[in-house]
């Protein structure tokens, strides 16, 4: 075998090679020419042989060729003994000592180099492995960084998922009022209307038409504050969605980390899956410092904090608002009620039907309002799937080479993705259906209680029309949102 570390030999110009010389190696052995002998013996030189073999003399100068005497007397033993001698004892001897100091010589350097390689090797294999366990460490710290944050976000986007969906709560139970008021102003309206057509001395500005006119004012005075503080909870809405978008990015992003991190502080030197890289110790694709990385989190957590305490001053508003206006449309209507008291009900089948499908229909508005959330929720249920079939899909892009296979678990994915894709697309078409129905719903209620109106208008018209009509005006729950 061919040594590693070699050192370069002195040239032995005036020695022979390390074969023997001694007479009885080449005795009785007869060159049959020049070139054969030479290529036969080729540590001779070839120059040398062919003088040495062949005898010149003026005979075969002169005549071009040698003569058979000169050639057959440059062949005989005894010529080939004399001129082949050509070193003596001493430089055989001076050969000998030479190889042997220069085998000691080349032991000694391959033990020095032994001995040194292996103290490399020891303090090599020492500063690897604490390299790689101050890596260990590090990553460690790293995961448990991301952890800390990752809580601390966690913890936020629950409180703050639950100030949204409490503002939204509240919103749709503002909305729910804003719509109540409808019905008790158009009653109101309706009551001066039909007052109009009273004849003769009814015809009087009293009390009772007084208190309408105020009764009036107050609705659209109510109004007028809900629709501002619909308008500022709608605003705040999209401020929580937008701190809440910043932390579940975050969190999202805090998640790869984790996973990644995790991952490479699970690599040991026999974990599956490690190669080399070369050159990705020059990438530095990094974008922050673990100051600014910090920093950043943490401003996504303040800026969440000041939504909420925000959005919970809102909700705050939007409560006592309710409470006032529903305490106040209700003062009012019992001191208009305090004239109506002698108001008698003439079409009271066709109110009653009118009721219990206005009743049903606010029943399967709330039916309809599960259903949309039931389709929510079942979308968002199909994302995390999805999710995972296109992260394996796209994990699976990184296989090297031949390993970019179209297997069976490709094809599969494949057709997770698209099957979920179209799922998801159907329900979002359900969810349309649903909301477009819901608005139907939402449309034949207004409608149901014009309606209710209109028949409460005639019975008002039969006997002090009035009365009838005001017995509708919303209870104190659904003034305040609650239906």
């Amino acid at each position: 075998m061919t040594a590693i570390y070699t050192r370069p030999r002195p040239a032995t110009a005036n020695f022979l090679p390390a074969i023997s010389t001694m007479a009885s190696s080449y005795k009785g052995h007869y060159p049959l020419n020049g070139y054969r002998h030479s290529l036969m013996m080729p540590w001779r030189p070839s120059t040398y042989y062919k003088i040495a073999s062949i005898a010149p003399n003026l005979g075969s100068f002169s005549m071009n060729v040698p003569g058979p005497a000169e050639v057959k007397s440059a062949h005989s033993p005894s010529n080939r003994t004399a001129i082949l001698t050509r070193y003596t004892p001493q430089d055989w001897y001076e050969s000998n000592q030479y190889n042997y100091k220069e085998s000691e010589s080349s032991r000694n350097f391959a033990d020095r180099l032994r001995v040194d390689t292996a103290r490399l090797l020891q303090f090599k294999d020492n500063v690897t492995k604490k390299i790689q366990f101050e890596s260990n460490k590090n990553l460690g710290e790293r995961v448990n960084d991301i952890m800390f944050w990752k809580s601390e976000l966690d913890h936020e986007a629950e409180q703050m998922s639950g100030e949204t969906n409490a503002l939204m709560h509240i919103k749709k139970r503002l909305e729910r009022a804003l719509m109540e008021t409808e019905g008790p102003l158009q009653m109101a309206q309706e009551c001066l209307y039909q007052r109009e057509k009273r004849l003769g001395i009814d015809l009087v500005h009293d009390d009772v038409e007084k208190q309408l006119i105020k009764e009036v004012d107050c609705i659209k005075s109510c109004q007028e504050r809900m629709r501002r503080h619909l308008d500022w909870a709608i605003a705040q809405l999209v401020s929580n969605r937008g701190a809440q978008h910043e932390l579940e990015r975050d969190i999202n992003d805090k998640n790869v980390a984790y996973r990644i991190d995790g991952k490479c502080h699970q690599l040991r030197n026999t974990s599956d899956g490690i190669g080399y890289y070369r050159g990705v110790d020059r990438m530095d694709a990094t974008i922050s410092i673990p100051e600014t990385w910090a920093k950043f989190t943490d401003n996504n957590i303040l800026r969440s904090q000041n939504e909420r305490v925000t959005s919970a001053k809102v909700r705050d508003d939007i409560e006592n608002l309710l409470n006032s206006t529903s305490n106040e449309m209700w003062n009012q209507f019992n001191t208009l009620n305090t004239s109506l008291t002698n108001r008698i009900s003439e079409t009271s089948d066709a109110k009653n039907k009118l009721q219990i499908h206005l009743a049903k229909t606010l029943q399967t508005i709330f039916q309809t309002e599960l259903t949309i959330e039931h389709i929510k929720r079942a979308i968002r249920d199909k994302e995390g799937p999805l999710k995972v079939a296109q992260t394996r899909l796209e994990e699976r892009t990184r296989r090297p080479n031949v390993e970019l296979c179209r297997d069976p678990v490709q094809i599969h994915l494949v057709n997770e993705v698209r099957e979920l894709d179209t799922t998801i697309q159907t329900l979002q078409q359900r969810l349309k259906d649903a909301e477009d129905t819901l608005q139907m719903l939402v449309q034949t209620k207004s409608a149901l209680e014009y309606d209710l109106s209109v028949k409460a208008n005639s019975l008002f018209i039969d006997q002090e029309k009035c009365m009838g009509m005001r017995k509708n005006f919303p209870s104190t729950p659904r003034l305040i949102g609650y239906t």
